[in-house]
């Protein structure tokens, strides 16, 4: 394989996506190492396939908001990144905190599906829902996966409305170790660190001490308990609650969700729209205080 530390540096990187999303990443970067070509449209559809109007707009007073695809935190770190299909936490932020102050914007739809993605700027992402909740209503409506980063991000909304053949879950942070040693001999290279610091070079090459492995597992533990403390505290639960349930790393059906206290209620975009007096369902003309006290009852 060539280039096996370029996939090294990529799994250990902290992921909060859903598994099998994160292997089929990986996947197509080690057939990319190897030589392997693909489209920018092969690579979308292996990873994150874009779904329409992944924009940020309008229906009427209510503003949509994508949370899609694989979620960076700038620029995109996987290979989708040309394709669009992806969200950065930083720009998704961003977004709902221009709509939060525009006036003219009476509610926030979050129209989700996404695997998840890399821990960093999702707590943050995160509390910019949270943000707006008593301002506006801010609601996630979920029309595929809410996953692992994705759930971190939307669970501090006023609501988590899911299709009936969505799921959501994944709630959970890994990161991956790669003795490369064998593979660099293999190429004949005998590679040596040399670093000043006493940590400093731990973790590139052989096997770990059980020093670095514990320090690696206190990382993801930080991560994870930052995961869960959102969750609880958006969903109002108990953080015991988070860890004991809630789908425990698995990813839950819609109704299940709704059970479990994960997700409030089961609708399509267009009924959680007619709900706030916007999209093709909404009342038209001559009815904007009906408009109104359909925006004030949406989340009783």
């Amino acid at each position: 394989m060539k280039y096996p530390y370029i996939l090294a540096a990529f799994a250990s990187e902290y992921w909060a996506m859903e598994e099998s999303k994160l292997l089929a990443i990986v996947g197509l970067l080690t057939m990319q190492a190897e030589g392997v070509k693909f489209t920018a449209e092969e690579i979308e559809a292996r990873i994150s396939p874009q779904t329409a109007a992944a924009v940020a707009r309008r229906e009427g007073a209510v503003a949509i908001v994508p949370l899609r695809g694989v979620i960076s935190p700038r620029a995109s770190i996987v290979p989708n990144s040309s394709t669009s299909g992806g969200t950065t936490a930083e720009t998704f932020a961003a977004q709902i905190d221009q709509m939060a102050d525009d006036a003219s914007v009476k509610a926030i739809i979050v129209d989700a599906d996404t695997p998840g993605g890399n821990v960093l700027g999702v707590d943050e992402a995160s509390a910019a829902i949270a943000a707006v909740k008593g301002k506006k209503p801010i609601i996630v409506q979920v029309n595929g996966n809410l996953a692992s980063a994705g759930y971190w991000v939307g669970c501090s909304a006023d609501e988590i409305v899911m299709t009936p053949s969505s799921q959501a879950g994944a709630i959970g942070v890994r990161t991956a170790y790669d003795d490369l040693t064998a593979a660099m001999a293999k190429e004949g290279i005998a590679r040596e660190i040399i670093a000043a610091g006493k940590f400093k070079g731990e973790g590139l090459l052989g096997p770990l001490s059980d020093d670095t492995r514990a320090y690696m597992q206190s990382r993801i533990d930080d991560y994870y308990g930052m995961f869960v403390d959102r969750v609880a505290a958006g969903r109002g639960v108990a953080a015991s609650k988070v860890r004991d349930g809630f789908g425990q790393g698995r990813m839950l059906g819609a109704a299940a969700a709704v059970r479990e206290g994960m997700a409030d209620r089961i609708a399509t975009m267009r009924e959680t729209l007619a709900r706030f007096g916007a999209g093709p369902d909404a009342p038209r003309g001559g009815a904007p205080e009906r408009n109104r006290r359909a925006q004030a009852l949406a989340l009783i």
